[in-house]
């Protein structure tokens, strides 16, 4: 049953030395793999539990053999140990409630001494001595915290109040600011944890408030009637500019001033409602006239800008054959040509104009292309290093030989090491140079 040595006798089972909560408790091993190394069942079934201060007896076992009461007070450890864990986990991740896991582990330490289990009782209660720890620590924390929330609960409201405040005081934005003097009530209304005086006095001043802001509204708005009633008077004058306008054929000029002319009608403001509408109305007609008699002038002119397009399509049906490839000059010639007659051609729609010159430079981009390879290949400057790099593998590959001539390995192969680089990067800049 018990672990024996060689001569028969049990075997010793030293106990750990004790843990304190705030150095952090030593894992607590489980018992039921091991039962002996933690207890015993004498002849007459007596069960005892060793601790730090000796054997205890926890209970008789005449249910089976011992070995079997060793294994089942084990299981009742092991048990109390998985309760001990589940506390500590549920605090630590936050998921449990402090008080009532500072409750529960002070219940499981005081009745370690008298529990009838067999395990290492020192390192299971280390380990409870952490989680009380653990638990007071949390209950000093979320104190702290329901400070802070009722501080912060307190600031939010005092802050709504004077955001109230100066709404009421300053804002003109009618619609925006009453919508938030709504907002913030809202809020105002999810706000907890404020003790009932500050709550109070917070309140009457962001009621205060509100009502200042509703009689500036008030008188806002009655002044506002008086100057829609001269804002009308404005658009008016400015209707009657746009349409005198109409059949103008001063293309630019004219547009510029229908665009100044509705920034002036921006400015004047909101005639009264009933009839802001209908002298929109008038002055945008005005406008759509002389627009739709200016994009039937700029449509002629469009006909005569597409059949440009067309030749210019032409001509780049011809450059897009070109193969500077195979004569270079020829076709750098050929193309200074066809570019005269582009230019002598004129204007094209101007939704063509980059479609049509992206496809020209294509092709004037593929002549300088080649160009410039034939220059890269006879750069003397790139063939100069590929002959350097050589020299570099061919000094490093001499060193090498002289080293492992001389039994000095380590240099060999360092100097090995180095050839080999230099033979990457000079195989590197001949295939540059074969590229271009």
């Amino acid at each position: 049953m018990a672990d024996e040595t060689e001569t028969g006798a049990p075997a010793p089972h030293p106990v750990p030395h004790s843990t304190t909560a705030g150095q952090g408790a030593r894992p607590v091993p489980p018992a039921e793999a091991h039962p002996s190394r933690w207890g015993r069942v004498d002849d007459e079934g007596n069960v005892y539990v060793r601790t730090p201060d000796g054997e205890r007896a926890i209970g008789v076992w005449q249910a089976g053999t011992p070995d079997e009461g060793l294994v089942h007070f084990a299981r009742r450890f092991d048990d109390l140990r998985t309760e001990v864990e589940l506390l500590e986990t549920r605090l630590v991740s936050g998921a449990g409630d402090p008080k009532h896991a500072l409750a529960s582990a002070t219940q499981l330490r005081n009745g370690l001494a008298d529990a009838a289990v067999v395990g290492d009782l020192e390192a299971l209660g280390a380990r409870l001595d952490q989680v009380i720890a653990h638990a007071e620590s949390a209950l000093v924390v979320a104190k702290q915290e329901r400070e802070e929330a009722r501080s912060a609960a307190i600031a939010r409201k005092r802050s709504l109040v004077e955001e109230a405040e100066n709404i009421a005081a300053e804002s003109t934005q009618w619609k925006s600011a009453g919508d938030r003097l709504r907002s913030i009530l809202d809020e105002w209304k999810t706000i907890k944890g404020v003790d009932r005086k500050t709550d109070d006095e917070l309140w009457k001043r962001f009621s205060k408030a509100r009502e200042s802001f509703n009689r500036r509204r008030g008188s806002h708005f009655a002044e506002l009637d008086k100057q829609r009633a001269a804002a009308k008077a404005r658009k008016e004058e400015l209707i009657a500019e746009a349409e005198a306008l109409v059949d103008s054929s001063e293309w630019g000029p004219t547009a510029g001033r229908y665009k100044e002319l509705m920034a002036e009608w921006k400015a004047a403001g909101r005639a009264p409602k009933e009839t802001d509408d209908a002298l929109w109305q008038r002055f945008r007609t005005a406008q759509d006239k002389f627009f739709a008699r200016r994009s039937t002038v700029f449509a002629e002119r469009d006909n005569e800008f597409a059949a440009n397009a067309a030749r210019k399509e032409e001509l780049l049906a011809e450059a897009e054959k070109l193969d500077p490839a195979t004569n270079l000059d020829a076709a750098k010639a050929h193309l200074r040509r066809l570019q005269e007659q582009w230019d002598e051609i004129g204007k094209v729609p101007r939704e063509r104009i980059r479609e049509l010159d992206g496809r020209l430079k294509a092709v004037q981009d593929r002549i300088r292309e080649v160009e410039d390879s034939r220059w890269r290949r006879t750069d003397p400057e790139a063939q100069a290093r590929v002959d350097q790099f050589r020299e570099r593998v061919a000094q490093f590959e001499s060193q090498a030989v002289k080293a492992r001539a001389a039994g000095d390995e380590r240099r060999a192969r360092k100097a090995d090491e180095q050839a080999a680089q230099w033979r990457e990067w000079m195989r590197a800049a001949e295939r540059a140079v074969a590229d271009r």
